[in-house]
């Protein structure tokens, strides 16, 4: 018997968890039929072309075949299915996931050429399916596996879906590493892709708006366990490793022990990334955060609103105080990436309540700002209040917000826009400076982002891919025309100029130069020989760049009066500053 697990990807660098852990359970608990079943995984993503795909999975000829469900990929699968079954009118295909758990009899209607729906947490039912399949049917019922919606009888013309009694959850710890450990296979396949951990299900909190609140069942795998685990991505030097607990930070202990351990081991490549509830960190984990390597942990915290009539609306009881406090110390500490989330959509949030929730947001200086919107997803508490919020969201996935009693349409597209600025000018880190000297002179963060969007509409910019040389060239083509406009006559465009070509140099490498760089000519010489010297010192081992700077960076980047200082500037590109990545910066003289 050989069964297919297919995980459509969003993007190549993800890797699907699911099938990885339903891979390993199974052949553990079935491990009597190893010699008559093989379970393959087959990982995809949303970019791949359709045919490409189908004829990938037909060449592998299963006889069960299984889709890992989500929201970006669930009309490919859904239109994979109807394709597949004309190919292959034997195969039992089955779907799982949170997009079919919550209206499987409705998806079976839908796609009648399914078999049938994995409803839930899938371990324990993926392998009473394919126990049932691999023997003659004749001791054993579908009806008597736990957790699944199937057609009762073999011909769909005259069958009815059947819904089996909810599956209790299982031991964490039950569940095996979902990782091959073996050196022939180990963790080579997935180089160069995010590796995903859980070391808890479920979520205490109630926030309306996510899955993770409807079952309130938290577990915890065993310490030991955990231990080995983490032990082995660190042997294998993995890159990163995202864990998917919904709260990691919400039992104490816990906690700690991981945070301990991965500091203890650290293999100085490896870094864990972590979502959180900020305000109950509290003073001991935040000194053992900052007491890590740079860049060692990444903290993702979900603020979503300042506003307090929206928090208590969806069921998020938080702190925003001690939020503030907490970003505010792990950000002097420069040792943890931060990333703090915001959703414009939910209700009683309009433009202006959202404005306060992005201003209050960027200046906790988070190292990543996600802009997103509401999803109403199948099976969320909000869903069932969409009408008294008058909440109306898209009917394909991803179920995205299009408006709200207190967010137009047009208000939204203006959100996008925005977000689309956010994106390039301060999620990309390449315009820390820049961006810092340009806030002086709007009135918030907001409205910065606002006009520069406004200018790229104008400018018909909008959704194009420009090349990162040309995002810095915009940038000041905008704000050229912005304080000319304006007769903003406090904007230095020299000292600007001076700035955005520092922050240019602090990422790039540069073998060519933006429009609005300062002149090589006067300084060509100068330079050129402090690059020669350079060149002969042992301790230069990477590529670097020189440049003959008039603007003081150790000083300010928000000057509005020009810098007088000189000075020769060496960016070293080997050794990078690890939570913003830039180069690190030294003052050299003529003469070394």
């Amino acid at each position: 018997m050989k069964v297919v697990l297919t995980a459509l990807n969003a993007k190549f660098i993800h890797s699907n968890l699911a099938i990885y852990s339903l891979k390993s359970y199974a052949e553990q608990k079935l491990d009597k039929l190893k010699e008559d079943m093989e379970i393959f995984l087959a990982e995809y993503t949303i970019n791949q072309p359709f045919d490409q795909i189908l004829q990938n999975l037909y060449e592998m000829q299963p006889d069960f075949l299984g889709f890992s469900c989500y929201l970006w990929n669930i009309s490919m699968v859904k239109n994979l299915v109807r394709e597949y079954r004309k190919l292959d009118s034997k195969v039992k295909i089955w779907l799982g996931g949170p997009e079919v758990s919550f209206d499987p009899l409705d998806c079976l209607y839908e796609l009648p050429q399914l078999d049938g729906i994995m409803i839930g947490e899938g371990e324990e039912t993926f392998s009473q399916l394919l126990e049932y399949y691999h023997s003659d049917n004749t001791e054993k019922s579908l009806s008597e596996i736990q957790g699944i919606a199937f057609w009762a009888k073999a011909d769909k013309k005259e069958a009815m879906p059947l819904l089996t009694r909810p599956r209790e959850v299982l031991s964490f710890s039950e569940l095996p590493f979902p990782y091959s450990t073996e050196k022939k296979t180990g963790l080579s396949h997935l180089e160069h892709r995010i590796i995903y951990y859980e070391s808890g299900r479920g979520c205490p909190f109630s926030c309306s708006y996510c899955l993770s609140s409807v079952d309130k069942t938290v577990r915890f795998r065993d310490w030991n366990r955990v231990k080995e685990e983490l032990q082995f991505f660190l042997d294998e030097k993995v890159s990163q490793i995202k864990f998917v607990d919904r709260t990691f930070n919400c039992n104490r202990e816990h906690t700690m022990r991981i945070w301990r351990f991965i500091k203890e081991k650290d293999n100085g490549i490896t870094n864990f990334h972590f979502e959180i509830a900020g305000d109950i960190l509290d003073e001991e984990e935040i000194e053992l955060l900052n007491s890590m390597r740079a860049g060692l942990v990444q903290l993702e915290i979900g603020v979503q609103s300042f506003n307090p009539k929206t928090l208590a609306a969806i069921g998020r009881k938080m702190n925003l105080e001690r939020i503030k406090e907490v970003t505010k110390k792990l950000h002097e500490g420069r040792k943890v990436h931060q990333h703090l989330d915001l959703i414009a959509g939910l209700p009683y949030e309009d433009l202006l309540s959202f404005r306060q929730s992005f201003n209050g947001v960027y200046a906790m200086k988070p190292d990543q700002l996600q802009l997103g919107f509401l999803k109403v997803l199948k099976g969320s508490p909000l869903q069932k209040k969409i009408e008294e919020y008058g909440i109306v969201a898209q009917s394909c996935p991803p179920y995205e917000v299009l408006y709200t009693k207190w967010l137009s349409y047009k208000d939204i597209i203006q959100l996008k826009r925005i977000e689309e600025m956010v994106e390039v000018y301060y999620n990309s880190g390449q315009f820390i400076n820049a961006m810092k000297y340009l806030l002086h002179f709007f009135d918030d963060a907001y409205a910065m982002y606002e006009t520069i969007a406004e200018f790229y509409e104008k400018q018909k910019l909008e959704g194009q891919k420009q090349s990162r040389i040309k995002q810095y060239e915009i940038l000041f083509e905008f704000i050229s025309q912005w304080a000319q406009q304006k007769k903003e006559t406090d904007v230095n465009l020299e000292v600007f100029r001076e700035i955005l070509f520092y922050d240019f140099c602090l990422r790039e490498n540069p073998k060519s130069r933006p429009v609005f760089a300062p002149s090589l000519e006067p300084n060509r010489d100068i330079i050129r020989k402090a690059a020669e010297a350079q060149r002969k010192k042992k301790e230069i081992l990477g590529a670097f760049h020189i440049e003959h700077f008039y603007y003081d960076p150790e000083e300010s980047a928000v000057f509005a009066k020009p810098v007088r200082k000189e000075q020769l500037l060496l960016f070293e590109y080997q050794t990078r500053e690890p939570i913003s990545h830039n180069a690190k910066v030294r003052t050299i003289t003529t003469n070394t």
